[in-house]
């Protein structure tokens, strides 16, 4: 071996000792740095012709595990979309207050329900009928409270989203700049770790946002791409979009990075803005809809009873709520009894007419028969009260008044009418106490009944995941065919409606609903609905509350009868005796009967639909809310469990990582000693050369 290859393996062994020692000086510098992954100098033999020439350093690079790595992102995503559902779910059930306290919303109800208690015991004191009236008022202005709150909390994750989406296409921008930057380095040769340190922290940080999958490019930096593959960063970078206004918001899309301008829905899983999502498309809709239902409910049973009723006197005329149908198609489908009765200032009866929906027959107090069908019912009843009050039908709601004295209805005792589960004034809304400007969920309708809508006019659904990916739109359009297995054929055709994503279908009391038949399940929203029921008539959407806007304004629209509220004594707490002596008053001022079965609803069996987590079913009022508060509180509950969990899975996992990447004190002192005795090593030995020469000199 000669000289000069013994200076240059010397001197190659000591430039690879000082870059070993420069990189343990840097690891030791940046111990404590936060992100700060060690790095470690990559050596191998330099051979020339099959002989040992020394080492040659071919770069420094950062002690990285991939596996770890991937682990640390997925546990970050995960805990990311825990804490941010967690956190809403938890403000959505405080709303609600404790279900065991007086104060909360479901003690509101019961607290309501024992005025009426009260009431029956003095059915003649105002100033228990004005409590009465309070405590109602109050039980149905925290459901609007309520409702306001769930919005405001779906507008929060709105605001939150937007700012998250900005931030992840800037961190998305920093992390393609950074390829470029890393790719330059390591094709100049120079230590490139600094900017992959820095990336990593972005990606780190853009993975509690959304959840990908990243890929080490050979040519240095990172590939960035989402679960099913499209490109989210390379050397230029894709761009996030959210839509959080219009009625079909939170729509997450995608414009991937080469892409072309292509626009794609957004198909993530995991993270923050995910979290935040699943709670505004799907979880506090849930809450809605279940609010919905139980303030639906509980209106509902108060309405049954105070249809029963009547105030006493009676009032002149009754005007029942727009149903959305016309008169024939109202009537449609009544089967049992019913008496329409006109009374004097005293209570005592004048005239009834006796309505037998089974047998389509009227008759004036008792007297011969007149048949009906549907198409004549308003011109025959107008015909049997003759002089004595008359009958009218505008806006889709009936009205029947006294000419003297006042009106009020009563079902048969014995076979009742009833149509969807309602009785006749309270299917028609005659003497509600609670109004809503929304259209009852109990519609009515048959499958053999006109559907109402104008053949050609289109409403337009999205399906929707709750990570925000739409799964369809759908442009229905109102068929030629004119019942509602016509339009629900329709609506549920593959290809021009929503098969094979789900159905819709419609019960025995004309509720329309809509199930998911995807995994996970698609929620419904509506984009735009042109259609009408008649001219002038509701929207196939608001006359069958499809869609989130109408759970909004149908659990916020209930207020008690203004009539009513502002003079307690037109309260309807009294029962209509039809069968006293001649004339004896058929209503007593006395009479409490009406305002016990006020307070007995919350024991009244009523029929829910399936609202968030609960599924249709028969129970009594009070059931539902305890079903409704536990319900809300699993959830919560389910939301805090499964945060808890992701944040130990995601400590564990960043401690695992930190563990392997991170800069342990004792080993990088004895890589520095090694390091310090090869520079000796390789010092000494150019030293011994350098004697050598200085010999070989003298010699010559």
């Amino acid at each position: 071996m000669s000289l000069t290859t013994i200076l240059s393996t010397a001197t190659s062994g000591l430039i690879a000792a000082q870059t070993g020692i420069r990189t343990v000086s840097d690891n030791v510098a940046n111990a404590n740095t936060p992100g700060y992954v060690r790095k470690a100098v990559n050596q191998t033999s330099l051979v020339t012709r099959g002989v040992g020439a020394g080492v040659n350093v071919e770069g420094i690079t950062r002690v990285v595990d991939q596996y770890l790595q991937s682990a640390s992102l997925t546990a970050g995503s995960s805990a990311g979309s825990a804490n941010a559902l967690s956190e809403m779910l938890d403000r959505a059930q405080g709303l609600f207050g404790d279900p065991s306290s007086d104060s909360s919303f479901f003690g509101g109800l019961d607290q309501a329900l024992a005025t009426f208690a009260a009431l029956a015991d003095d059915p003649a004191s105002s100033l228990q009928r004005s409590q009465s009236l309070s405590a109602l008022q109050t039980f149905f202005d925290d459901s609007k409270r309520i409702t306001s709150s769930l919005v405001q909390i779906q507008q929060e994750a709105d605001t939150r989203i937007n700012s998250n989406v900005n931030r992840a296409n800037d961190l998305l921008a920093q992390i393609a700049q950074l390829n470029i930057d890393i790719r330059h380095a390591k094709v100049g040769g120079a230590d490139s770790s600094g900017s992959e340190n820095i990336q990593s922290q972005l990606i780190d940080k853009f993975s509690t946002l959304v959840n990908v999958q990243t890929q080490q490019s050979s040519g240095g930096g990172v590939v960035i791409r989402t679960q099913d593959g499209m490109l989210l960063a390379d050397e230029q970078a894709g761009t996030l979009a959210y839509q959080s206004s219009g009625t079909a918001a939170g729509f997450l899309t995608v414009k991937p990075a080469n892409g072309g301008g292509q626009v794609f829905d957004g198909t993530f899983s995991g993270g923050e803005i995910v979290g935040l999502l699943q709670a505004r498309n799907k979880e506090i809709p849930g809450v809605l809809a279940q609010l919905n239902e139980f303030t639906a409910g509980a209106a509902r049973e108060i309405n049954r009873a105070h249809n029963a009723s009547s105030s006493v006197p009676a009032p002149a005329s009754l005007t029942g709520r727009n149903t959305g149908l016309d008169l024939p198609t109202a009537v449609t489908g009544f089967a049992g009894k019913t008496t329409i009765a006109l009374l004097n200032a005293s209570g005592v009866l004048q005239n009834r007419v006796d309505i037998d929906f089974t047998a389509g027959t009227m008759s004036l107090n008792g007297g011969a028969t007149s048949a009906f069908t549907p198409a004549i019912f308003l011109a025959t009843l107008n015909g049997q009260l003759g002089v004595n009050g008359a009958a009218s039908f505008s806006g889709g709601a009936l009205t029947v008044a006294a000419t003297t004295g006042g009106v009020a209805i009563q079902d048969d005792a014995t076979t009742p009418a009833t149509k969807a589960g309602l009785g006749f004034s309270q299917f028609l809304g005659m003497n509600d106490l609670i109004r809503s400007a929304t259209y009852p969920a109990n519609t009515g309708l048959a499958s053999t009944d006109a559907h109402g809508f104008t053949a050609g006019q289109v409403v337009t659904f999205r399906l929707s995941l709750p990570s925000g990916a739409r799964v369809r739109d759908v442009n229905v359009t109102i068929p030629a065919g004119t019942t509602m297995a016509n339009l629900l054929s329709t609506m549920n055709a593959t290809g021009t409606g929503v098969a094979p994503y789900g159905q819709f279908s419609l019960d025995a009391n004309g509720r329309m609903s809509f199930a998911s038949s995807t995994t996970p399940p698609a929620s419904l929203s509506v984009v735009t609905d042109n259609t009408s029921r008649g001219v002038g008539g509701p929207s196939l959407s608001s006359f069958f509350g499809l869609g989130t806007s109408n759970l909004v304004s149908a659990a916020s629209g209930y207020t008690l009868d203004s009539v009513v509220y502002q003079d307690p004594t037109k309260m309807a707490v009294a029962h209509l005796d039809l069968w006293v002596t001649a004339g004896a008053p058929s209503l007593a001022v006395g009479d409490g009967r009406g305002a016990g079965a006020l307070a007995a609803i919350g024991d009244s069996l009523s029929g829910f639909g399936a609202a968030g987590g609960l599924p249709a079913a028969n129970m009594t009022l009070s059931r539902y809310a305890a079903e409704f508060a536990g319900s809300l509180g699993r959830n919560s509950a389910a939301a805090d469990n499964t945060k808890t969990s992701a944040t130990s899975v995601q400590s564990e996992a960043d401690t695992r990582r930190t563990s392997y990447e991170g800069v342990n004190m004792d080993e990088e002192l004895i890589r520095l000693t090694t390091y310090q005795q090869a520079f000796n090593a390789s010092a000494r030995l150019i030293q011994a050369v350098n004697d050598l020469y200085d010999t070989l000199l003298k010699v010559v």
